[in-house]
């Protein structure tokens, strides 16, 4: 299968961001955040994306497509983003079907804000359907890369399901943990007075 990367921007400045994307030979970026924009300036989307070209990567936004805050009413269970309600809409299946012909051209890095992978909804929604046609390897903050694999073990350890059990095989334990650790890091929609400050931020599971 060809690779496909993940990356989380976390605090980085730009130029420690940029070595850590040369460094692992990415031709593109796929944003995966809802709301391209940061505290830090140099992630929001203007600035990224040319900051990106002028060091040779592309930009592509999938925010719509594979973001974890979305506009569908449908993929909500009351105030909570549902990622599998999320995963079963026309947006989210062209967003990966996006992917898979993207991987068969170029080295892709999807980005979003958080710095542990488990964190995040690139890995625990987005990946848990990339990985049926890529490779897929997690860039750390030290550089360091993570398989998939190697992601989805040291869930199921959080969840003490690493060893499976009598009654349920391998594959029901890791659907487990994936529902129970997306129900805890969706998005969940926050009151309207307090929607303005969130807006400007992109810590998006």
């Amino acid at each position: 299968m060809n690779p496909l990367f993940t990356i989380g921007h976390s605090t980085h400045d730009f130029d420690t961001f940029l070595k850590l994307l040369k460094q692992h030979e990415i031709a593109a970026v796929a944003d995966v955040r809802s709301r391209p924009f940061s505290r830090l300036p140099w992630f929001s989307r203007p600035s990224l994306e040319k900051e990106l070209k002028e060091n040779g990567i592309s930009y592509v936004f999938l925010g719509l497509e594979l973001g974890a805050r979305r506009d569908e009413r449908e993929c909500y269970i009351g105030t909570r983003a549902d990622y599998d309600l999320i995963a079963r809409t026309p947006a989210f299946q062209r967003g990966i079907e996006r992917l898979r012909v993207g991987v068969d051209k170029c080295r892709i890095a999807l980005m979003c804000a958080e710095k542990d992978p488990l964190d995040c909804h690139r890995t625990i929604l987005v990946c848990r359907y990339a990985k049926e046609f890529a490779a897929i390897s997690h860039v750390h903050a030290d550089s360091h890369l993570e398989t998939h694999e190697q992601a989805e073990i040291r869930m199921l350890s959080r969840y003490s399901a690493a060893e499976g059990d009598l009654f349920r095989s391998r594959i029901e334990l890791l659907n487990e943990a994936y529902k129970r650790r997306g129900e805890e890091i969706a998005y969940v929609e926050q009151p309207e007075h307090a929607g303005a400050k969130n807006e400007t931020w992109n810590d998006e599971p």
